[in-house]
């Protein structure tokens, strides 16, 4: 038998078993129970505009706010790591290590609670706020990599260049080095966001007013009152929504910097 024959034959059977993995599921699954507990309309028509105007909205904020912080903060730490003086490399080392070592969900439940108590500190905007502070603290660490990353994978002969014609070292990694780091850097910083617009949903943890309740806790409430799991179908239907047109700016912009190589 031909090598491609073959090949074609080994793809059928691929093609084949996939269907009957689905048809088995799709025929052996109770629908009849199925839909009126996870896509029941009249539930779901229940949970807007509150899920658009109030929950999908907290969680667009949030994620902002963390990824402007962990951006900012991650870009300070990935410079203190590149830097000539050592302790502050180690700084940065020390905590890039730490914070990406911890769970975040724990991290900002010591921000929510343990900090305030030890240090009879109140965070701006509250649990949340502080719930947030630890966000952007574990963001910062998993940025910081990729700004480093980034900026060490600058051709050393830009740098050279620049300096030659008399810039200082600052000056070049502001206005030469940086641009062609994030340029580099655009898809993993990307994947980075979409990842912090999921994680927001761990700030439930520090305790939310009704007006402060982002997808997920909304959705967690919303099937505690209705005994119905359709608001979760509801709220992952809008994480997809806020998700996947990210998801797929990464693998354009991936593309886009493989054609450019």
């Amino acid at each position: 038998m031909k090598r491609s024959t073959r090949r074609r034959l080994t793809q059928g059977i691929l093609y084949a078993v996939f269907a009957a993995v689905i048809l088995f599921i799709l025929l052996s699954a109770d629908w009849g129970r199925i839909q009126p507990y996870f896509f029941n309309l009249g539930v779901a028509r229940e949970t807007f505009p509150e899920i658009l105007t109030v929950a999908a909205k907290n969680t667009v904020i949030y994620t902002a706010i963390a990824f402007v912080g962990g951006m900012l903060f991650g870009l300070l730490l990935a410079l203190m790591k590149l830097s000539p003086v050592l302790p502050y490399r180690w700084l940065a080392t020390g905590y890039i290590e730490l914070f990406r070592g911890l769970p975040a969900l724990l991290v900002i439940f010591g921000f929510a609670f343990a900090v305030p108590i030890a240090f009879q500190w109140q965070a701006p905007g509250g649990s949340v706020g502080a719930g947030l502070i630890g966000l952007i603290v574990v963001s910062a660490a998993y940025i910081a990599e990729t700004i480093r990353a980034g900026i060490e994978a600058v051709p050393k002969g830009q740098v050279e260049a620049a300096r030659s014609l008399g810039m200082n070292s600052v000056w070049t990694m502001i206005t030469v080095v940086l641009p062609q780091a994030f340029r580099i850097i655009t898809p993993p910083l990307t994947n980075e966001l979409v990842i912090l617009i999921k994680d927001t949903s761990l700030l439930f943890i520090a305790g939310m007013a009704i007006a402060d309740r982002d997808l997920t806790t909304f959705a967690r409430d919303s099937l505690t009152n209705q005994a119905n799991a359709t608001p979760l179908v509801v709220a992952a239907l809008l994480y997809l929504v806020i998700t996947l047109p990210l998801t797929q700016l990464v693998a354009k912009l991936e593309r886009h910097n493989k054609r450019g190589r």
